[in-house]
């Protein structure tokens, strides 16, 4: 550790450095919660034990109610007001219900197992400790907000207004989606628009009366080719028909069809031109007899970095040198809420979470020894801040 770590800064990191049995305990517990997104009362015990987390710890919260989604939970550190430091999360995870008992947490000592170990229960546990440390030692720079939301995962549907809301008056936003190998956090990232679209056509026995038949199953291949043709690689455009299905029985000229969208772009003057483009994909019949209706379900924005969010990141690496790790800043594909966050102004960087990868898969893992690292990282960054943004 430098010797440029005051004595103050000092007992925050050492605390946290002898709370990996504790922090990996509550990781367990955590992981062996089911919380799809579409699973309230799995994402509201999930909340329940970060709750208790912080009633251990003298820490104050309040939960923000949603009758569909999980509650949102707001954890406090000092006196709110119009420059706080935001710390944000998400419980929710991709996995069916009943994942956590086929696959519950393990270790092999090196790395945890576990539906949502990575993205981003480990993140969560991270930032649980972090407000601890800064509230045990009244280190903060400045007053400290860690919101736990529910449902980035589909597009954060009932979180986005608030997330919003409180980066608003946020002096800096950091978001603990995992760490990326080589202790990276995440700059930039693309935006992403998620879209379903059916086609309605007209049924007919298949073989007595094909010509009467109008396939929705080909005008959808049809408009998946035309869908496709538009991704553009080298503008970062890419244009992805993950689910596709349709028709009633084989002998049926199928009446209906449907799939859906995903959509990515780089730039945010992207978005209007390619969306008119699919637009005008669902408005044109290459069968005669079929129509199409397009919905937009959800959509995150892009983490643009700006000179106020670089700034951010040399302060994030600067004190991982302090702390001897040497931080990497890349750009990904992938969406998350800090495009909420960075969308209304707020200096935001993602993924300063604990080391992990093979998310979304039964695969994910994360790297045990970086939690409490990051979290040390994390910590000296929020007690530095307010040398850097008043």
């Amino acid at each position: 550790m430098s010797d440029d770590i005051s004595p103050q800064e000092r007992k925050a990191l050492d605390w946290l450095a002898a709370q990996s049995e504790a922090m990996q305990s509550l990781l367990e517990t955590l992981v062996n919660i089911d919380s799809g997104s579409y699973n309230k009362a799995g994402v509201d015990c999930a909340g329940a034990a970060i709750c208790s987390f912080f009633e251990d710890h003298g820490i104050r919260y309040d939960v923000i109610a949603n009758e569909r989604f999980g509650n949102a939970i707001r954890a406090t550190v000092g006196a709110p007001g119009d420059r706080n430091i935001l710390l944000m999360g998400h419980r929710d995870t991709v996995y069916p219900d009943g994942e956590a008992d086929r696959r519950p947490f393990h270790s092999d000592g090196l790395c945890g197992f576990g539906p949502g170990v990575a993205d981003m229960k480990a993140g969560l546990v991270m930032n649980c400790f972090v407000i601890a440390a800064l509230h045990k030692f009244s280190t903060a720079s400045a007053p400290v907000i860690a919101l736990f939301t529910a449902d980035e995962e589909i597009g954060s549907p009932s979180s986005r207004l608030v997330i919003e809301q409180e980066a608003r008056r946020a002096r800096l936003v950091l978001n603990a989606e995992p760490g990326r190998p080589e202790n990276s956090v995440v700059t930039g990232r693309k935006a992403g628009i998620f879209m379903r679209f059916e086609v309605t056509g007209k049924a007919a026995h298949a073989g007595a009366n094909f010509e009467q038949g109008a396939s929705a199953i080909v005008e959808l291949a049809h408009k998946i080719l035309a869908l496709h043709a538009l991704t553009d690689l080298s503008n970062g455009i890419t244009v992805n028909v993950g689910v596709a299905s349709g028709g009633q029985t084989v002998n049926t000229v199928a009446p209906s069809a449907r799939g859906e969208i995903d959509l990515r772009t780089i730039a945010p003057d992207d978005r209007g031109p390619i969306l008119e483009k699919i637009k005008a994909i669902m408005a044109h019949s290459t069968i005669p007899g079929t129509s199409a209706r397009l919905e937009i379900y959800a959509e995150f924005l892009p983490l643009v970095q700006t000179a106020e969010s670089k700034r951010l990141f040399e302060l994030y690496a600067d004190c991982g040198r302090a702390l001897g790790k040497k931080i990497a800043g890349i750009f990904t594909g992938g969406c998350s809420d800090a495009g909420f966050s960075a969308g209304v102004g707020a200096p935001t960087i993602c993924a300063v979470g604990p080391i992990g990868a093979r998310t979304h898969s039964p695969e994910e893992y994360v790297e045990l020894g970086s939690i409490v690292p990051r979290a040390q990282i994390l910590a000296l960054t929020v007690m530095r801040s307010s040398e850097h943004f008043l």
